[in-house]
């Protein structure tokens, strides 16, 4: 099978389409056929070794040999169970996410059929699929798993135009939340659209200077702190950051100093958000933004587009059979 690897950190161009042998499921797993996948920034940063302190779980010099293909997120069908496989069947159309396993970035995976996934809904494609499932399951497992956001409640979403802020503006909002995002001029429209009350255009005003009060601040793209955030919290608010080592010491601070505080955290099992998900899908309740698309031989472009930091949404990456070598 075709399948991109990478085998030492660095720019897109360490990255190189291989022949490698197709998993045969085993137990209780599922083998699927990737239809489809994306490039996140979070896999663009475990490329580069980025941050330093994550290649305690990649690879001190070099990625471990079982993350060398990327890949978290997939949308595909299923071609073959184990013998004690009870979910799943051939031919089921399936999406989710392969968590610490990677791996995504290949015509087949296999996976135990416990693992984040479940089947796509009638009339979704697997681009589409595909394109949900990290950004959408991060900002539920925080605004509804670790903050509970309630109506009335006030949100901000820093990197609202972005892979989880698109969703997160729309989680907030279904929960009755008031939404503020924070986003370029250029997708001011964009992040209106998916329910923001008010879209603050970073490039012209700084949120931490508004004289707003927000319950949940939730930073979905790394580019604010604590310290910034301080002012623009209620009493009792939130900070909501995705990545950040100091952040879970200032957790641990905040938990006992009393005042806003900071929640971290990592969604890795995925399944009530999944459920949720599906849902959504199932009824047309959630606008999907795909930026654009790739097939898995132009993989090196799409990951040089997500590192310009010009992504809106989501960036996804088809996989046919046979795919050309790069």
């Amino acid at each position: 099978m075709r399948a991109v690897m990478f085998h030492r950190y660095g720019p897109p161009e360490v990255l190189t389409q291989v022949e490698l042998p197709k998993p045969e499921p085993r137990g209780d797993q599922v083998q699927i056929r990737v239809h489809a996948t994306t490039v996140t920034s979070a896999e663009c940063g475990m490329r580069r070794g980025e941050p330093r302190w994550g290649r305690v779980i990649i690879g001190p010099f070099r990625p471990r040999s079982g993350i060398r293909v990327l890949g978290l997120e997939f949308a595909g069908e299923v071609t073959a169970i184990g013998p004690q496989v009870r979910r799943y069947r051939t031919g089921d159309r399936v999406f989710g996410f392969t968590g610490f396993a990677v791996g995504a970035n290949a015509e087949f995976k296999c996976l135990a059929e416990k693992a984040s996934f479940t089947t796509i809904p009638p009339g979704v494609g697997y681009p589409e699929a595909a394109a949900t499932v990290d950004g959408f399951t991060t900002a539920w497992h925080f605004l509804r798993q670790t903050v509970r956001v309630r109506p009335g409640q006030r949100v901000l979403v820093i990197g609202a135009s972005g892979s989880i802020g698109t969703y997160a503006v729309q989680v907030a909002k279904r929960a009755g939340a008031t939404v503020h995002g924070v986003c370029s001029g250029r997708n001011v429209k964009l992040v209106e659209s998916l329910g923001a009350d008010r879209v603050i255009d970073y490039t012209v005003e700084d949120f931490a200077t508004s004289g707003e009060r927000y319950d949940v601040v939730f930073d979905t793209v790394s580019r604010s702190s604590f310290a910034q955030c301080r002012k623009v919290l209620a009493p009792r608010g939130s900070y909501l950051p995705t990545t950040g080592l100091v952040n879970n010491v200032l957790q641990l601070r905040t938990a006992l100093t009393g005042g806003p505080r900071v929640r971290t955290g990592m969604s890795v099992r995925k399944h009530a958000a999944l459920a949720e998900l599906r849902g959504l899908l199932e009824r047309g309740d959630l606008k999907i933004v795909v930026d654009r698309t790739y097939p898995l031989d132009e993989i090196v472009a799409a990951h040089r587009y997500v590192d310009s930091g010009h992504k809106v949404g989501n960036v996804v990456i088809t996989v046919p059979s046979g795919a050309i070598p790069l």
